[in-house]
């Protein structure tokens, strides 16, 4: 997997000079694709601002790919988080490399379970992501284990936030994420993957790797 990378005060993103499969919970094309770009981009923590009617974030965040030009498919986040909280780590071990590019804020944090701020289904949610990461890897991931690790970068993040003692203003109880975050996986075209779990190497990689850059975000 060869990709550019570029960072500036309004986003960071990746270009891959081909294709890849991702997996995220992105507002823009989220889900299962083959992306040629991704991008993490900040906006302000009230998204509606001084819009009289409310922008889908996922027009705001094409609009900003058109304007960059960029081609081919691309998946986007967006974040509430400014970008000098970006943090990238990269752990290999036996010819697979795992790397994490992470920005974060602990603003609007939040326990599983918490009494959600909007009690109608499907109602439009003006608050936007605050612990957004991609995890990019060499390895050929099955379809499951890509879910999976989704799975163990969730509880990494979770353990970090216990670590750091992150509470909760709604509970009072210690944070295991926040309100919106979101979650990215790109698989690549080495050697293949099929479990991604605690009891392998890959995942004990994939979660030191979220866990160190998480709390390197949040130590600021």
């Amino acid at each position: 997997m060869n990709y550019k990378f570029d960072i500036n005060d309004q986003f960071f993103h990746l270009e891959f000079d081909e294709p890849i499969r991702i997996m995220s919970s992105s507002v823009l094309n989220g889900g299962v694709c083959q992306a040629s770009h991704f991008f993490n981009t900040k906006v302000d923590a009230n998204f509606l601002g001084e819009k009289t009617e409310f922008e889908k974030p996922a027009v705001s965040l094409l609009n900003i790919a058109n304007r960059n030009v960029w081609k081919g498919v691309t998946v986007g986040m967006m974040t509430a988080a400014l970008m000098t909280s970006f943090r990238r780590v990269k752990l290999e071990s036996q010819g697979i490399w795992i790397e994490v590019f992470l920005t974060s804020g602990v603003s609007n944090a939040r326990r599983a379970g918490d009494t959600a701020d909007y009690q109608f289904m499907n109602e439009a949610c003006e608050k936007v992501g605050t612990i957004n990461m991609i995890i990019l890897t060499n390895a050929r991931l099955s379809p499951n284990s890509m879910i999976e690790c989704i799975m163990m970068a969730t509880e990494a993040k979770s353990a970090c936030l216990q670590d750091l003692n992150i509470i909760s203003p709604i509970s009072g109880e210690i944070a295991t994420g926040t309100g919106t975050d979101s979650c990215a996986i790109a698989s690549g075209k080495g050697p293949e993957i099929d479990y991604c779990g605690k009891h392998v190497l890959f995942g004990e990689l994939l979660a030191k790797a979220v866990y160190q850059a998480l709390k390197a975000s949040l130590e600021i």
